[in-house]
């Protein structure tokens, strides 16, 4: 007989290796590979069902590789965006950005909270977890079609850029503003005030700790990282670095998320930091499934029909936000066509969406109910399945510009 010790490493074993199949599978088949992590935890809470295995030990051990998952992801992300590039992008991508979020934000809450008729807390979860964007999702098409280096290509890279960082630092002021919410005590509009003037302090205060960071200590540290005589060390002592933000950030009351992507933005403009991002993938590649799988251990099989409806709905606001919000601006701006190809590749919600709803989900079941989870879920299966067979014609059909690569 088995201990738990030994079901625990042999879980921890087949989900690595169903990591490797499903991302090899997905990817012949046209579809993220986080598609099929999510399936693979909902498949292993299915089993438990019938046959428990699952302990209390064994859950919270795939929390922690999960929230390791976190980090890998958002520290990517931020190591990705460099800031001078973000601020170099508003003149252009601010008005495709702004109406896109607001879009998101006003179309999910008021279908959430009115037409759905859900609870304050979970209508507002939905709604920021709608702003996010997965585009590399619709970038793979792009890239078949030879169109990843056109003026449109990149306007859609800036926007969703923006897009992730904005619905990062919305899920910050969420997770601040919730535990004013959910007490409903009288005078909610001071307790609301003291929340957001106590989170806009403490965040100011971790910016300038990252920026601090930033000009005066990770240059001199990656430099010395150089010294060290196996490659591998640099990469290391950077996800060290970042490990250590994430923990402090999540101390400080926001999350591991947010930690996570400025630690990464503390090292993205460092030509030398940049180099360990090929050997930082490795990491992130065994981490990162972890945090799909997880969403998919976190659902219940039960109510899988009881969120089908909510999906439905959520899956075409969903769809109309990103179309509208998105496409609309940049048609005015950059003419129908164009309108069209990249209000239809906004409409992937993946990785920043489940962060979010994950983020959310660990303050308890009133704050995200497992119908509005499962139909989260859903959203993020098929809009990320869905765009690709939708952006095919269109990129066959319209023709773009191409540009010089992006520097």
């Amino acid at each position: 007989m088995s201990t738990p010790t030994a079901m625990l490493v042999m879980l921890i074993g087949a989900s690595v290796l169903a990591s490797v199949v499903l991302r090899a599978g997905c990817k012949r088949l046209g579809l993220p590979p986080l598609a099929g992590f999510i399936l693979f935890g909902l498949l292993l809470r299915s089993l438990d069902a019938r046959w428990p295995y699952l302990s209390t030990e064994i859950m919270q051990m795939f929390t922690l590789l999960g929230s390791l998952g976190i980090i890998a992801l958002l520290f990517e992300v931020g190591l990705q965006s460099h800031p001078r590039a973000l601020a170099a992008k508003l003149p252009s991508a601010t008005l495709i950005w702004i109406c896109g979020v607001s879009t998101a934000l006003v179309g999910g809450f008021v279908t959430s909270h009115w037409l759905l008729q859900l609870d304050l807390v979970p209508s507002m979860v939905i709604a920021v977890a709608l702003t996010a964007t997965s585009v590399g999702v619709a970038l793979a098409a792009w890239q078949e079609h030879g169109l990843l280096q056109s003026d449109d290509a990149e306007v859609l890279i800036d926007v969703a850029e923006l897009d992730d960082i904005s619905g990062v630092a919305l899920m910050a002021m969420l997770l601040a503003v919730l535990p004013a919410l959910l007490a409903g005590n009288g005078g909610m509009a001071a307790v609301l005030g003291q929340s957001l003037l106590l989170f806009m302090v403490k965040f100011s205060s971790f910016v300038l700790f990252c920026l601090l960071l930033a000009y005066f200590v990770e240059r001199p540290l990656t430099h010395w990282s150089q010294r060290l005589d196996a490659p591998p060390q640099r990469m290391l002592l950077v996800a060290g670095v970042g490990f250590l933000i994430a923990a402090f950030a999540e101390h400080l009351g926001f999350s591991l998320a947010i930690g996570a992507l400025f630690a990464g933005l503390v090292f993205s403009d460092d030509p030398d930091a940049v180099r360990t991002e090929a050997s930082f993938q490795d990491l992130s590649a065994l981490f990162t499934p972890f945090f799909f799988i997880g969403i998919g251990l976190h659902i219940n099989p039960a109510v899988l029909l009881d969120g089908l409806q909510l999906g439905v709905v959520l899956l075409l606001v969903a769809i109309a936000v990103k179309v509208l919000g998105h496409g609309l601006p940049a048609a005015w701006l950059r003419g129908r066509n164009s309108g069209l190809l990249l209000g239809v590749s906004m409409i992937p919600r993946a990785e920043i969406a489940m962060v979010i709803l994950y983020q959310a989900q660990k303050l308890g079941p009133h704050v995200v109910p497992q119908p509005v989870y499962a139909a989260m879920v859903m959203v993020t299966l098929a809009t990320s399945t869905l765009t690709p067979l939708l952006l095919e014609p269109l990129l066959r059909r319209l023709t773009l510009s191409p540009t010089p690569a992006r520097e």
